[in-house]
């Protein structure tokens, strides 16, 4: 494939907000892609050739003709738009940024819940008629970490109501869905036993536990380590809810998953970005064309 064909417009790229790919499987092309976009792009101020992302991402060991077909991919799900400036190249789309700044809280802000705070209690009917709708509503919850207290009632954190307000909006569904504030669950159980009834408690600790025994195969490269840690880690604030101590089993794990994400972070974070630098200074700094000097290859509509 060439370069051209690579800046190209793609038939099939999605209008409107540009939502995480909620599909894309941790340490796949596809993912790795989006990590170093959503981590370097906007300090990049929002461009990159394409050999320079080619180049950042053969340090992950990605061969150049599949980086290719995945940066094809995102230009195709509405994360990147080709733009030519001094070289081929790619800019973030501006509607991707909301998603993006939504990620950066959950994946650098991780919180814990204390029993003072609120719930978000997401009660919906949805007629058959609007099954899709359904099946979107509920697969779409359970990605940011909502428990299912009945097939119609679902709950979550009170500081992710505004998420799934997002959510509710893009499908749609405002008609079929009433939110509401609540205090602390009563039920007949223990709050741990519910906790454990409306999330899956045990996948999710076998998540953490992945996540902590895997950062001892990180590469010790510092840009490769820092990907691949933000890679490995990006899910896991998703559908972690962050519940409080006191709904949680003994020796939880998550509070250390948060712990090794930080420090290692820390440690790497900027290293990565020399690296980062050195491969797209010189094209960063010719790159801040003028308006006239930049052709932009826009998707079609």
């Amino acid at each position: 494939m060439t370069a051209d064909a690579l800046a190209s417009p793609a038939p099939d790229v999605i209008a409107g907000p540009v939502l995480d790919d909620i599909d894309a499987r941790p340490g796949s092309t596809a993912s790795l892609l989006r990590t170093i976009v959503g981590l370097y792009l906007r300090p990049l101020e929002g461009w990159i050739s394409a050999a320079d992302l080619v180049s950042l991402a053969d340090d992950l060991g990605i061969p150049a003709a599949q980086a290719r077909t995945g940066i094809t991919r995102l230009k195709q799900k509405g994360l990147l738009l080709a733009e030519r400036r001094h070289a081929i190249g790619y800019r973030l789309n501006p509607d991707a940024l909301t998603m993006l700044e939504r990620g950066d809280r959950r994946i650098f802000e991780m919180r814990e819940m204390t029993d003072a705070d609120s719930w978000c209690l997401i009660s919906f009917s949805i007629p058959e008629s609007a099954r899709s709708i359904r099946h979107q509503l509920r697969r779409r919850l359970q990605w940011i970490g909502t428990g299912v207290v009945s097939p119609a009632l679902w709950i979550c954190p009170g500081h992710l109501q505004s998420e799934v307000e997002v959510i509710v909006d893009d499908l749609e569904a405002s008609e079929w869905v009433t939110l509401f504030q609540a205090g602390t669950p009563t039920t007949a159980r223990t709050l741990p036993e519910a906790a454990a009834a409306w999330w899956d408690l045990e996948s999710l600790c076998a998540e953490h536990l992945a996540f902590q025994a895997s950062l001892a195969t990180l590469p010790a490269a510092p840009f490769a380590a820092y990907v691949q840690l933000l890679d490995r880690w990006r899910v896991l604030p998703y559908v972690d809810p962050g519940l409080p101590p006191s709904m949680l089993p003994a020796e939880w794990p998550g509070r250390r998953s948060v712990a090794e994400f930080q420090r290692l972070s820390t440690e790497l974070s900027d290293a990565a970005w020399q690296r980062v630098l050195d491969v797209t200074g010189a094209s960063a700094r010719s790159g801040r064309a003028t308006g006239a000097e930049v052709t932009e290859v826009a998707p079609p509509s």
